[in-house]
């Protein structure tokens, strides 16, 4: 049996990224009906980036790779996990974690590349 995904309006799922081996969450991003194909087809996460509108694969332009050790649906369809083996980080920025700060703006995640480095 195959469950049925409730893309929004703009045909996109939002799709959380999460440490398969420590369950720390890693990133959110959307998923277009071909990002998750694509996902399903090669074994590492793709997205859809509503900036350019563009098909991407994670890691793509830094190596920094999500391979898929499984994939979850939201009882609803509306929203997906991707529980993922994450090489290096997940976060442009450098940190392991997109979610590396607090509201107040104290860093509480670990940088774990240098950007500057990573995209020339």
């Amino acid at each position: 049996m195959s469950v049925d995904l409730a893309f929004d309006e703009q045909e996109l799922l939002p799709a959380v990224a999460q440490d398969a081996e420590t369950g720390d969450v890693l990133m959110l991003a959307y998923v277009s009906e071909a990002a998750f194909e694509k996902t399903r087809e090669t074994g590492y996460a793709h997205y859809y980036s509503r900036s350019r509108e563009e098909l991407w694969k994670k890691g793509g332009s830094s190596g920094h790779t999500q391979e898929i050790e499984e994939i979850r649906v939201d009882c609803d369809g509306d929203a997906i996990l991707y529980l993922v083996d994450q090489e290096s980080g997940a976060c442009h920025t450098g940190y392991e974690s997109c979610f590396h700060r607090t509201p107040d703006g104290e860093v509480v995640g670990e940088r774990v590349f240098d950007p500057d480095e990573v995209y020339e």
